[in-house]
C-alpha cells in the first residue's frame, strides 16, 4: 500500500503532465457540449433572418404571430390581423409553427 502511494505522487524534478491533460480535456468537453451547439443554433437563426421575405408567417420574441408585409434594414412590418400592422425589430423574429396560420382569431375566422 505504501509503495502505491509513493508511485502516485509526483516525482521531484519531473514535470507531471496529468494535470494539464485533464484541464485540456475539460476545456474540449466544455467546447463540444456547450459552445459549439450554441454557435450552430445562432448561425441557423441568422440564416433564417437573412432569408425572410414578404408573405412569410413568423412569430416575434414576445409571442405575436403574423405575416410579413415588408422588410426594412433593421425591422419588419408585420400584419397581425386584417389591416393591422406593427413594426418589429428583425432580431426578435423567429419561424412560426406551420400549424397556426397568421391572423387567425379565437373563433377560427381569418
Amino acid at each position: 500500500m505504501n509503495q502505491l502511494f509513493i508511485l502516485l505522487q509526483a516525482q521531484p524534478g519531473k514535470f507531471d503532465f496529468s494535470g494539464i491533460i485533464m484541464i485540456v480535456a475539460l476545456i474540449a468537453i466544455f467546447y463540444f457540449m456547450m459552445i459549439r451547439p450554441q454557435q450552430k443554433k445562432q448561425k441557423e437563426i441568422r440564416k433564417f433572418r437573412d432569408s425572410l421575405k414578404a408573405g412569410d408567417n413568423v412569430i416575434s420574441a414576445g409571442g405575436i404571430y403574423g405575416k410579413i408585409k415588408s422588410i426594412k434594414d433593421n425591422y419588419v412590418v408585420l400584419e397581425i390581423a386584417p389591416n393591422v400592422t406593427i413594426r418589429i425589430d428583425k432580431g426578435s423574429i423567429y419561424a412560426a409553427p406551420t400549424d397556426v396560420p397568421a391572423g387567425e382569431n379565437n373563433d377560427g375566422k381569418l
